[in-house]
């Protein structure tokens, strides 16, 4: 069998891994420098004002709910297309969780559903505290309407851009929070720019980032101007609010500072697998992602919908093509079903579900690599219709 394709893989050069062996030398590997800088790298690229880094995207969502002051007997409202991160942020701060479907093309969170849904909950007096959209693939969803939807409510919001650096909504930056109050990024090894495992909180508002920044080191404070003492001393620290150890090594932070010189570099070089895809897949019955006309993907994922899918998804992973679905939606999660959801609750993510595939797309595969993917998949698909 020739080589395995994974769905995605990370980029990793030599001036990488000098960075990495920098920090291994230097007398910082935790709290030291090139964290501050990884986040100015980042905040510099996207616009916003503030950046705070942590050990994973589920950590920043959770110090995200918790500095907008998420706890028990609020709602927090997501996408169920996601990875079970976004919702469980919520959970972890004692709220209640709900959903709202998608749109049928872009597979983000509907604004008109989501119009309908704040309406309803208006009239009963529960609206929710924040919303948490979350950017699919690495396309924007439309955060002009949903922050025109959310702050009619006074309802919070956190963009979940785990997939979505280097993208745009119209001439914004993913990440500039224009339409949110805090916006998330990942960095994960399959992600766009990687730290191994990393996430980051950007913000444009003061409180929210001091906030932020204390509960990612156990609420902890070493700033005088910040503390209750009157006169400390050089030793002092108070812990001021109930947080966790969520920060980022050094390490860690170099590694992904060091990949930030490429973001733009990634992203050219994803659109270019999207765009051989798309005109490879038009003569075939492969539903293609569609593209808002106000976005820019950053194009984490490519995603196709096919008939059949099972049947496809198993004849790739036999002919060594690693796809992958993303996502099952989180409501048909055992843990979900238990606190009351049930099969129908969106039914535009359940038909998504029953029929989607992501594809290999990495900036390092090869056009023989992905040639190879694009007759397996064409193959593949002919093969289900036919049966």
């Amino acid at each position: 069998m020739a080589d395995f394709i994974p769905y995605g893989r990370q980029s990793v050069t030599e001036a990488d891994i000098a960075a990495v062996v920098d920090v291994l030398k230097s007398d910082f590997l935790t709290q030291g420098p090139v964290v501050p800088a990884f986040e100015d790298a980042v905040r510099s690229a996207v616009g916003a004002r503030h950046a705070v880094a942590a050990n994973s995207a589920t950590s920043a969502l959770h110090v995200a709910c918790m500095a907008l002051g998420v706890g028990p007997g609020d709602s927090v409202w997501t996408s169920p297309l996601t990875f079970v991160a976004s919702s469980n942020a919520a959970l972890y701060c004692g709220a209640d969780v709900d959903f709202v479907d998608v749109d049928e093309r872009s597979y983000n969170m509907c604004p008109v559903r989501l119009t309908d849904k704040l309406e309803a909950a208006a009239a009963s007096g529960e609206l929710p505290k924040v919303i948490i959209p979350v950017h699919l693939t690495g396309q924007s969803c439309d955060m002009a309407a949903i922050h025109a939807a959310a702050s009619r409510y006074g309802v919070k919001i956190i963009e979940d851009a785990s997939h979505a650096i280097g993208g745009r909504f119209g001439p914004d930056p993913v990440g500039s929070c224009r339409y949110s109050d805090i916006a998330v990024f990942s960095f994960h090894p399959v992600k766009i720019v990687t730290t191994g495992e990393g996430g980051m909180a950007l913000t444009n508002d003061d409180e929210l980032a001091r906030l932020m920044r204390l509960d990612r080191s156990h609420g902890i404070t070493r700033d005088a101007e910040m503390m209750h003492a009157d006169d400390p001393g050089a030793w002092y620290y108070e812990q001021q609010r109930l947080g966790y150890n969520y920060r980022m090594t050094d390490i860690n932070a170099a590694l992904g500072f060091s990949q930030m010189g490429r973001l733009a570099e990634f992203i050219e070089r994803r659109r270019e697998i999207a765009q051989t895809y798309d005109a490879a897949f038009a003569a075939h019955p492969i539903q293609t992602p569609w593209q808002h006309p106000e976005t820019a993907s950053a194009w984490h994922l490519y995603v196709v919908r096919v008939a059949g899918r099972r049947a496809v998804f198993d004849a790739l992973r036999d002919a060594g093509i690693g796809v992958n679905l993303h996502y099952i939606p989180v409501y048909l999660q055992p843990y979900y079903r238990d606190l009351g959801f049930e099969p129908g609750y969106c039914p535009n993510a359940e038909r998504y579900y029953s029929e989607a595939i992501s594809l290999p797309m990495f900036p390092s595969m090869t056009a023989e690599q992905q040639q190879r993917v694009i007759a397996e998949v064409t193959q593949a698909v002919a093969a289900a219709a036919a049966a």
